[in-house]
């Protein structure tokens, strides 16, 4: 049996002016297939249930819960954005140059937003260890939410500048039908990497480094004070605890938010030029993208509360009158 003429291009009808597609084992694409389709899917509901559970909860509405709605809507849409990359998977771009761009945009400014939710709410974390006292006068709802919106708008304005070029031409950089390249200068693109990698990964490095040394000076002092040995004991085992948990943390933030992220800011820094081409490079986009999947997990499903109002949630108690004003062991 021959294969048709074209039969391997994107668009066969074009011929010569058609890109080729990715040639793939079958068994291999289906899994490729099945593994993204997944954690798109799971990115979704984890952080819809998130959205649901903090919009729902009257007893959850403070500005820490604020900050985990704004990364778990962030999040929520790089799921559905986790579902291009699968029908990249031939290595061809059907939709157009224009959703290439707006893809890319939109992808930019949800992942940036997600970062500096993360920057937020490691700030958050670190005024409410090292400064209780002036916690609750410092950090209110309002402010809270002046802090989002500022981190949204600006993450919105930067990436549009970057992206600007392609913006104007969509499609402009493509050397053949079926193609999704984003272009990005070199100077635009290290301003890109600091200001959506170096920067947040810094601070929250920083300030959760800073936490830890609190919690454990804090922990020590504590025990410093205990003079009877039976209490001694039961004391080391609270401030193991306190030393284990905070090293967990910081180490779970920062190692996730370098794994998925840096494989891509690599990519940035190969050339001159920083190509990104979707059509070659769906699962580089889908690591990218996987830590939306693990900040529900991280930030939300660690907490008392989280697992308390996603068992109202599916159990479709929330339906009852005045659910909303249900109480949680923790928030």
């Amino acid at each position: 049996m021959t294969t048709p003429e074209g039969a391997e291009l994107c668009y066969p009808r074009l011929h010569n002016l058609s890109c080729k597609k990715t040639v793939q084992p079958h068994s291999e694409s289906t899994l490729i297939c099945i593994l993204l389709s997944s954690i798109s899917v799971l990115t979704v509901l984890l952080n819809l249930l998130l959205i649901i559970a903090i919009s729902h909860f009257k007893k959850l509405h403070t500005p820490t819960n604020l900050l985990l709605l704004s990364l778990a809507f962030s999040d929520f849409f790089v799921g559905f954005l986790m579902a291009v990359p699968i029908m990249l998977i031939e290595g061809c771009w059907y939709i157009g140059d224009m959703m290439c761009a707006v893809y890319y945009i939109l992808g930019c400014i949800t992942t940036a937003a997600s970062a500096g939710t993360v920057v937020l709410i490691s700030i958050d974390r670190y005024m409410a260890i090292c400064d209780p006292l002036h916690y609750p006068t410092k950090v209110t709802q309002s402010r809270a939410n002046m802090c989002i919106s500022v981190c949204w708008v600006s993450s919105m304005l930067f990436h549009c500048m970057v992206l600007r070029d392609n913006i104007k031409q969509p499609g402009r950089y493509n050397t053949c039908y079926g193609e999704c390249i984003v272009v990005v200068d070199y100077v635009t693109g290290i301003a890109d990497i600091f200001f959506s990698f170096v920067f947040p990964v810094t601070v929250i490095t920083v300030l959760y480094i800073r936490v830890f040394v609190v919690a454990v000076s804090q922990a020590r002092a504590m025990r410093s004070q205990v003079t009877a040995v039976t209490l001694q004991g039961s004391v080391k085992v609270t401030v193991n605890k306190s030393e284990m948990k905070a090293a967990r943390t910081l180490g779970v933030v920062v190692i996730a938010f370098l794994i998925c992220l840096l494989p891509y800011y690599c990519v940035m820094l190969t050339g001159q030029d920083a190509y990104i081409d979707a059509s070659k490079a769906p699962f580089l986009i889908s690591i990218y993208y996987f830590n939306s999947f693990l900040n529900p997990l991280i930030y939300a499903l660690f907490y008392p509360w989280s697992r308390e109002s996603i068992k109202l949630i599916v159990t479709c108690q929330i339906l009852r009158p005045g659910s909303c004003y249900t109480s949680f062991t923790s928030h």
